[in-house]
Order: C-alpha cells, then sequence, then structure tokens
C-alpha cells in the first residue's frame, strides 16, 4: 500500500471564489433583476489518498444575492472549466503534476456542471422579489485510482451569472 498522501490545502484547494463575473445578457423573463452579486464557498479537498478505490467528494457553496427584483426569475450560473479547458475532465494541478476531477450540479454526481456545452450542464437558482437570494450546492470529486505526487493541487473555477 502507498502511504503518500496528497494534501489539499483549504487555501490552495481548487475553487471557485477566484473570479466571480456578473453579467446581465440574458433575454428577460417573467420579472427583472438590477442586479446580483456572487460569492463562493470552495470545494476543499482535503487530503487524498493516493490508488484509493473511490472518489474523494466534497461540496462546496455558490450564494447569489439580487438586488431589484421584480416578479419571478430564473438566474443561470456558468461554471468555467478551469486549467484543463475541458468540461469532461477538470484537472488540479501542482507545478507540472495534475489530479483529475470534476464539479457537479446534482449530489448524484451525474450533471458535469459548466456552461450548457461539451457534455456539461448549465445552473439555475429561481429568484423572486421575496425571496432575492439563492444558495446553491456544488459538488466536487476527485476521481479514484490516481497516483500523483504529493503537494498542494489546485484550480480557478470562474463563476457566471445571467440574469
Amino acid at each position: 500500500m502507498n502511504a503518500r498522501a496528497v494534501r489539499l490545502s483549504p487555501g490552495r484547494a481548487l475553487f471557485l471564489c477566484a473570479v466571480l463575473a456578473l453579467l446581465g445578457a440574458a433575454p428577460s423573463r417573467a420579472g427583472t433583476i438590477a442586479s446580483c452579486t456572487a460569492s463562493a464557498v470552495g470545494v476543499a479537498f482535503g487530503t487524498y489518498t493516493p490508488l484509493q478505490a473511490a472518489p474523494l467528494n466534497m461540496t462546496g457553496t455558490i450564494n447569489i444575492a439580487c438586488m431589484g427584483v421584480a416578479g419571478r426569475n430564473t438566474v443561470t450560473i456558468d461554471l468555467s472549466p478551469g486549467a484543463s479547458n475541458n468540461y469532461l475532465t477538470r484537472t488540479l494541478t501542482a507545478g507540472i503534476y495534475t489530479l483529475n476531477y470534476n464539479l457537479y450540479f446534482d449530489a448524484a454526481y451525474t450533471q458535469i456542471w459548466g456552461n450548457g456545452t461539451g457534455g456539461s450542464v448549465q445552473g439555475t437558482a429561481q429568484i423572486r422579489r421575496r425571496r432575492h437570494n439563492a444558495s446553491l450546492p456544488v459538488y466536487g470529486a476527485i476521481a479514484a485510482r490516481q497516483d500523483p505526487a504529493p503537494g498542494g493541487y489546485n484550480d480557478t473555477i470562474v463563476v457566471t451569472v445571467n440574469y
């Protein structure tokens, strides 16, 4: 058994709060929104044991707060592919070393969260006049049976809220 451990520290782990892009380009829905802000709690995987038989699963959160909300609105939330430039296999990196992982919209880890292209789905949230905030879980999984070099691995994901 290989006793090495790959540490993914919370400060250097994966994710999502690195850049938050807010766009207002989506077509008008049943209501209107003046502005939205987003914040994220990253997916911090902790320690990955090389060659482990099961994926290492953890969660993060995207929080959306909108102002000037009238009526019922659906916002979409896109996640970038990160350093891999590929939604189907994202990569955490430590220098020249990589570790495959992905981010999912659903707790069953079946819907890869991206922008609706390349095999991914867009996230959605309902924003209403009386409930103008939304909190969405982000499900992260590092693939099983990898044998990465020891180190601190990370990736940067851009979150885009379309309203």
